[in-house]
């Protein structure tokens, strides 16, 4: 039964904060996992030249903040009635503020931010590469934070004689949202927002002197680092009406996984967003791959180590965007399902949306984007299609490398793919990747899994659920897409993509 405050009122809910790249979110989940009500702000994105991205910190905090009271007030409960908070955040973007003041240093430097490709060649130059892979699971990239520290550090006037005084504070997201949400009390992050850094040791589980040496990083910067679920600290009473537990933190992508209830290893799932996100649990093993995706620690209840294989789509969703804004070739992006499916086929064409270069498992950041296969019997809609195909297809050669992946460690390959994100509403686009893996696509009944595996973590640490087989059953399927195409017609269309994907990198 729901614990009941002194005031009589069921202490029933659970307030998962979530904070994006593009907009800031609040949801209030109640026991069972269900979504009461949901708040949300968008987050204006700074471009002060070609190739840096920033946000405001302050406008980060202060857009959470309002939506965590708007989702209290739509769901008719007081924070009273909230047994605890939890927090997933997008990941990598890099804060460093003054702990006296409390304020921001310089703007947040975000993780699409490509300013530090300098820093990491000149590592990679060096012959680091193989010793921040070995301790940390991640390639050298401007992607992560390390990078983005030390050029604040080194760009802000008197910012690194102040950091070695210890005068500043370093945190992801989550750093920053707990250091306000407690009126500077707590300087924390979790296990898994630390594994995105550059500067975690993920074997040992703690900040790394050797990596902190080759960045130039002091380590009085540097937050306290926790499991994701456990108690962080209190949200302060005025901010919300009482004082309230923060439970559970997260970066989004491992929050998904764990809101999926892929807690066992072989099981995966994809987030379809702007780019696709790709995690398969590893259980407490440590793998490194062989075909060119990341090791990353996933969200972690207790003191066992919790691993995950990662790999990531650069543009996912985006190039329904470019269909409405570059080609107008509909006018929102919910007409593409109906012009998709107004022809029976892609007609030969494939597009391979290489506008930023591609991701995981290719890592060919020259690459640029191309439309092959047309004829003079191709229509835009063949185009649409092959657009929307080209999400199940980046995707699909994700997990063919997890699955390789998988066998060289002697585990067995992925049976199931389990699906959230926006455009995993799109039933033409799960059936198609289902056809290409040939395992089972499955959409979870509530898809909001990024802020409920915060709510789970947050209710983990407060008893409200008694651990991750109680969560497993609370899981509930919406649906299921079985694959329909011969193994043989998927691994035909699999060549397709490749040899598309060749003509991209030579483009």
């Amino acid at each position: 039964m729901p614990e009941a405050h002194a005031t009589g009122l069921p202490m029933t809910h659970l307030l998962a904060l979530d904070q994006g790249t593009s907009s800031s979110r609040s949801v209030v989940f109640d026991a069972t996992g269900h979504p009461v009500a949901m708040a949300q702000q968008e987050l204006p994105q700074i471009y002060p030249q070609p190739g840096w991205v920033e946000h405001d910190p302050q406008v980060i905090w202060c857009t959470q903040l309002a939506t965590a009271r708007d989702a209290l007030r739509q769901a008719g409960v007081t924070a009273r009635q909230v047994r605890a908070v939890g927090i997933t955040n997008q990941r990598e973007t890099t804060v460093v503020w003054n702990r006296k003041t409390g304020q921001p240093i310089h703007h947040a430097i975000v993780w699409q931010d490509r300013r530090t490709e300098p820093i990491c060649a000149q590592l990679r130059a060096q012959g680091h590469l193989d010793t921040i892979r070995a301790k940390t699971g991640l390639l050298v990239d401007a992607y992560f934070s390390g990078t983005k520290l030390q050029w604040l550090l080194d760009n802000v006037p008197g910012a690194r004689a102040q950091a070695e005084r210890g005068e500043l504070a370093f945190g992801t997201v989550d750093s920053w949202l707990m250091w306000n949400l407690t009126h500077g009390q707590v300087h924390a992050t979790d296990v898994s927002n630390a594994s995105r850094t550059l500067l975690f040791n993920v074997h040992t589980q703690q900040w790394d002197d050797e990596l902190l040496a080759l960045l130039d990083i002091p380590r009085a910067l540097l937050p306290q680092v926790q499991p994701s679920s456990g108690h962080f600290g209190e949200v302060a009473a005025d901010l919300l009406g009482h004082a309230l537990p923060i439970g559970g933190v997260a970066g989004d992508q491992q929050s998904a996984l764990f809101g999926q209830a892929c807690f066992r290893a072989g099981m995966a799932k994809n987030t379809y967003g702007t780019g696709c996100f790709m995690l398969m649990h590893t259980g407490s093993t440590f793998q490194t791959s062989h075909n060119g995706l990341l090791t990353t620690c996933a969200a972690q209840v207790g003191p066992q180590a919790a691993y995950a294989l990662e790999g990531s789509v650069f543009v996912g969703g985006a190039v329904v965007q470019w269909l409405r804004d570059g080609l107008r070739a509909i006018a929102h992006s919910g007409q593409v399902q109906a012009l998709a499916e107004s022809v029976p086929d892609t007609g030969g064409v494939m597009v391979v949306p290489a506008f930023t270069g591609l991701g995981a498992p290719y890592w060919q950041p020259d690459a640029r984007g191309t439309i092959t296969g047309l004829t003079r019997g191709s229509t835009v809609a063949h185009i649409a299609r092959a657009a929307l195909e080209s999400i199940a297809y980046q995707s699909a050669a994700l997990l063919q490398a997890m699955g390789r992946d998988a066998v060289q460690a002697g585990a067995a390959p992925v049976s199931e793919l389990r699906v959230d994100g926006g455009a995993c509403v799109n039933d033409l686009l799960m059936q198609f990747q289902a056809d290409l893996l040939g395992v089972p696509v499955v959409r979870p009944a509530v898809v909001e899994t990024t802020a409920l595996g915060a709510a789970y973590l947050a209710g983990l640490s407060v008893g409200v659920y008694s651990g991750t087989d109680e969560l497993a059953q609370l899981w509930r399927a919406g649906r299921r897409f079985e694959p329909t195409l011969a193994p043989e017609q998927a691994q035909a269309l699999m060549a397709q993509w490749a040899h598309a994907v060749r003509q991209a990198v030579a483009a």
